[in-house]
C-alpha cells in the first residue's frame, strides 16, 4: 500500500514539472520564511545576555531595526511560498481536471452505462479540489513546518546538546504515532470519497427527477435516502476529526514530557552554572515553538493523505482504455449499405446473449424499421452502427468495409443521431442546431429550422434562433425541442439516419410537424427507425420483428400483416388499444 501511495505522489508531482520555476521560487521562500523565522529566535540570546544583562547600547540599538527587516523579509518569504505554490497548484488542478474531463468523455458507452453520474461528476469537482489542497495548502505546511523543525532543533542543540537531547525521546514516539495515524487517514479518506460521491449522486438524480418526484409523492423517500447518505458522509468526517485530534493531543503530551525533562535538567547545579539566561531561554522558546509545527504538521498529514488518495482515484480513472479507435480506414462519402453476418452480441458481466446469430441486410437509400417488445434487443442494433458497442461475433459492414476497420470519427462523421430522450445543450436554438459542425453558415441553420419547423415557436421570441434555451432546453416544449434535434439531424445531412422514435407522447399539431420534418430528413438517405408506434412506420421500406435478439420476421406492413404472425399481432394489439 505504501509503494503505491509513493507510485501516486511521483506521478502526481510529475504535473508539477512543467512549472518547476515558480515551484523553485515558492519552495525558497518556504525555506526562507522558516529561516528567519529560526534566525529571529536564535537572536534571543544575543539580546538577553549581551543587550539587558550584559547593557551594550549597540545590540539594544540594532535591535528595533533587526526586527523590521526581519519581518520584512518574513512577509516577502511568505508571499514568494504561498502565491507561488498556489499559483503551481492551481495549474497542476487545472491540468488534472482538464485531463480527467477529457477522458471521461472518451471512455466506452458500456463504462458510462455501469457507472453513476454522480460519481464521475464528484471526481471531477471534489476529487481534484482535495488534490488542491495536498498541492498547495498541505504541501506548504509540509516544507516550511519542516524546515522550521529541523532549524528549531539546530538552534537547540548549538546552543545545548545537553538540554536538547531529551528531544530524541520525542522523536521515535512521534514517528510511530504519525505512521499509524497515516494510514488511518488513508482508509478514512476512501471512504470520505465515496461518501461525497454518493451525496453528489443523490442530489444529481433528485434535480433531474424533480418532476417525478413531485407528481408520485417521492420528496420523504429522496429526504430520507438522502438523509442517509448526507448522515454517512458527517460521520466519515468526524472519524477524520476525531483521528486529528487524538493525534495532536498525543503529540503534545509526549512533548510535554520532553519539555519537563529539559527543566529538570537545567534546574541541576552543574548544568545552572554552566548556562546564561540567554541560553536556556533559547532552548525553552525553542522547545515551546516546536509544538506548533509539530501540531501542523500532524494536522495536515490528514489533508495530504486525503489530497493522495483523491489523486488515486483520478488515476484510476485516467488509466482506463478510452474507447476503442482501432480502424484506419476513411470512407469519403458513403450510399449507406449494412450489413449484419452472424452477429451475436452479450453486455459485460452477463452470459446472456442479447443478439443471437442476427443476418440482415439493408439497402442503401431504404428505410428499415425495428419492432419488438422491450428488450427484444432494437436499441442494442442502432447502438452498433455508431460503434458504441461492437459485437461479440460476427460482421457488421457499410459499404462492404467492416465498421472496425474504419476510423471511428469518420464512421460517425456519416450517421445523424435523434434518439428518443432528445439532448440539448444549455445554449441558443442555433448553437443547438449546428452543435458539432466547425464551419457552418447563419443561412444554412436558418434553412434548416425551416425545414424542421423551427422557425415556427422561434420566430415569436424576440431573440428569434439566438433564444437561450435553458438545460437540456428547459424552456421549450418536448415537440419544439424535438424539431430542434431534427433541424440538428438535417444541418448534418449524414448518408445514415437512425432514430428512436419519440412521438407517441405529443400533441396532434406538434406530431404533425414533427413528422412532416421527418419526412424531409429522411428522403434520400439509409434511415434505421426503432419504431414504438406501429403506424408510424407503415411506409418502411422493411419491417424487421424482433424477439429475444432474433429476427422473427422481416418484410413490408401488407406483407407482414398477410402472414398473421408476430406482426401482425402487435399490430392488431395497438390498434385495439388506440380505437378504445
Amino acid at each position: 500500500m505504501a509503494e503505491k501511495y509513493t507510485s501516486t505522489f511521483k506521478r502526481l508531482f510529475s504535473y508539477v514539472k512543467p512549472f518547476k520555476l515558480v515551484f523553485s521560487i515558492a519552495i525558497i521562500g518556504m525555506v526562507g520564511n522558516a529561516a528567519i523565522d529560526a534566525l529571529f529566535i536564535s537572536q534571543i540570546q544575543t539580546f538577553i545576555d549581551e543587550g539587558i544583562t550584559g547593557k551594550s547600547s549597540d545590540v539594544l540599538a540594532y535591535a528595533p531595526l533587526f526586527v523590521i527587516i526581519v519581518f520584512i523579509l518574513r512577509g516577502l518569504t511568505n508571499f514568494m511560498a504561498t502565491y507561488g505554490l498556489g499559483w503551481v497548484g492551481s495549474n497542476v488542478v487545472m491540468s488534472l481536471r482538464q485531463e480527467l474531463y477529457e477522458k471521461i468523455m472518451n471512455l466506452p458507452v458500456s463504462y458510462h452505462d455501469q457507472t453513476s453520474t454522480g460519481s464521475l461528476i464528484s471526481k471531477i469537482t471534489y476529487d481534484t479540489e482535495q488534490i488542491e489542497n495536498a498541492a498547495s495548502k498541505a504541501l506548504m505546511v509540509l516544507v516550511r513546518e519542516g524546515a522550521y523543525v529541523i532549524a528549531l532543533l539546530g538552534i537547540m542543540f548549538y546552543h545545548s546538546w545537553q538540554l536538547s537531547i531529551a528531544i530524541f525521546v520525542l522523536v521515535p514516539i512521534v514517528a510511530v504515532v504519525v505512521s499509524l495515524v497515516t494510514k488511518r487517514f488513508r482508509v478514512i479518506s476512501k471512504r470520505i470519497q465515496q461518501a461525497m460521491g454518493n451525496v453528489t449522486r443523490q442530489s444529481e438524480q433528485m434535480v433531474s427527477g424533480h418532476k417525478v418526484i413531485l407528481a408520485f409523492g417521492g420528496q420523504e423517500k429522496e429526504t430520507e435516502e438522502f438523509k442517509n447518505v448526507n448522515n454517512n458522509n458527517r460521520q466519515q468526517r468526524m472519524k477524520m476529526v476525531a483521528t486529528k485530534s487524538l493525534s495532536v493531543s498525543s503529540i503534545q503530551i509526549i512533548a510535554s514530557f520532553a519539555l519537563a525533562s529539559v527543566l529538570y535538567l537545567a534546574a541541576q547545579p552543574d548544568m545552572l552554572s554552566s548556562l546564561s539566561p540567554g541560553t536556556f531561554t533559547v532552548v525553552i522558546t525553542s522547545m515551546m515553538t516546536l509544538l506548533r509545527p509539530l501540531k501542523q504538521l500532524t494536522n495536515v498529514n490528514s489533508e495530504f493523505q486525503r489530497g493522495l488518495t483523491a489523486a488515486q482515484s483520478v488515476f484510476e480513472i485516467l488509466d482506463l482504455n478510452a474507447e476503442p479507435n482501432n480502424g484506419t480506414k476513411v470512407l469519403e462519402k458513403v450510399s449507406g449499405q449494412i450489413t449484419f453476418n452472424n452477429v451475436g452480441f452479450a453486455y459485460s458481466g452477463t452470459d446472456t446473449n442479447v443478439i443471437e446469430n442476427l443476418n440482415l441486410e439493408i439497402e442503401a437509400g431504404s428505410t428499415v424499421a425495428f419492432v419488438g417488445r422491450s428488450g427484444s434487443g432494437k436499441t442494442t442494433i442502432s447502438n452498433f452502427i455508431p460503434r458504441y458497442y461492437s459485437p461479440g461475433a460476427g460482421v457488421i459492414s457499410l459499404d462492404g468495409v467492416d465498421l472496425e476497420d474504419l476510423e471511428l470519427n469518420n464512421l460517425r462523421s456519416h450517421i445523424a443521431l435523434m434518439s428518443q430522450h432528445v439532448v440539448l445543450f444549455n445554449d441558443t436554438i442555433a448553437n443547438n442546431i449546428a452543435y458539432g459542425l466547425k464551419e457552418v453558415s447563419r443561412a444554412e441553420i436558418e434553412n434548416a429550422a425551416k425545414l424542421a419547423h423551427v422557425m415556427e415557436f422561434a420566430s415569436s421570441k424576440a431573440e428569434g434562433l439566438d433564444f437561450m434555451i435553458g438545460e437540456n432546453g428547459s424552456a421549450l416544449s418536448g415537440g419544439q425541442r424535438q424539431r430542434i434535434a431534427i433541424a440538428r439531424a438535417l444541418l448534418r445531412n449524414a448518408p445514415i439516419f437512425i432514430m428512436d422514435e419519440a412521438t407517441s407522447a405529443l400533441d396532434t399539431e406538434s406530431e404533425r410537424a414533427i413528422q412532416d420534418a421527418l419526412n424531409t430528413l429522411m428522403k434520400d438517405r439509409t434511415n434505421i427507425v426503432i419504431a414504438h408506434r406501429l403506424s408510424t412506420i407503415e411506409n418502411a421500406d422493411k419491417i424487421v420483428v424482433m424477439d429475444q435478439g432474433r429476427i422473427l420476421e422481416q418484410g413490408k406492413h401488407a406483407e407482414l400483416l398477410a402472414q398473421n404472425g408476430a406482426y401482425a399481432a402487435l399490430y392488431q394489439l395497438q390498434f385495439s388499444e388506440g380505437s378504445a
